[in-house]
């Protein structure tokens, strides 16, 4: 069950919002002071925050720009039909969107949900992501980068080192490695991947990590 924190100081707009977010199988929490609103959306772990701008204590926009210095919770601002710099400040300060009042609650819980659906996209796209260490795959674009340094490979270097990373802990014998990359009627000998190993090597040297390892007599790992 997503999680959301209401921080708005009209009591009955809040209870209101409340009951609708529950009714549509949120787990949600209130607060109607600024302060307040800014330690719960610390230390809640929360899916999306709604935060009024007018707030007492702290208004919405102060604590969007803290939390946002600390989190990429997606944050909806609610603000007032007139308040365009309000408006300006929220989305410069780091809100994902804003609800302008009075605004119908369907419009309100469709923004919720556009929010929640592309934080999810963005969480799907990272997940794609592979990773050992300071090295980093990505599938869906081709790169690699070592230490947020790109690397550039070939064709043949980006699929062994996938390969080798997507196995990770996992030791791969050489002939395994060349039915996966050169193909099960390949004719290239073993020692290519030898060969292909020393490129990889020489790519991603560091000073810390040594990625690939040599399992003699058997074939190559890449450990976490």
């Amino acid at each position: 069950m997503k999680k959301i924190l209401v921080v708005e100081d009209e009591k009955n707009i809040a209870r209101f919002i409340e009951l609708e977010l529950r009714h549509e199988q949120f787990e949600v929490s209130v607060s109607h002071d600024g302060r307040e609103g800014l330690e719960l959306a610390l230390e809640g772990n929360f899916d999306c925050l709604l935060l009024d701008v007018m707030l007492p204590s702290l208004n919405g926009i102060e604590i969007c720009r803290r939390v946002r210095a600390q989190s990429d919770v997606p944050i909806l601002l609610i603000t007032a039909r007139d308040a365009v710099m309000d408006r300006v400040a929220g989305l410069d300060a780091g809100a994902d969107d804003y609800i302008v009042k009075p605004f119908a609650i369907e419009e309100l819980l469709a923004r919720v949900r556009s929010i929640l659906r592309r934080t999810a996209k963005i969480d799907e796209d990272v997940s794609q992501l592979i990773q050992v260490r300071d090295l980093v795959i990505n599938p869906e674009s081709y790169e690699v980068k070592l230490e947020n340094k790109k690397i550039d490979l070939t064709k043949t270097e980006y699929d062994l080192l996938k390969l080798l990373c997507e196995n990770k802990n996992r030791v791969l014998e050489r002939e395994k490695i060349l039915q996966d990359v050169w193909g099960y009627d390949t004719e290239v000998e073993t020692n290519v991947v030898d060969v292909y190993i020393r490129h990889l090597r020489a790519k991603l040297k560091t000073e810390q990590d040594s990625y690939i390892e040599t399992v003699r007599g058997v074939g190559y790992v890449v450990r976490e």
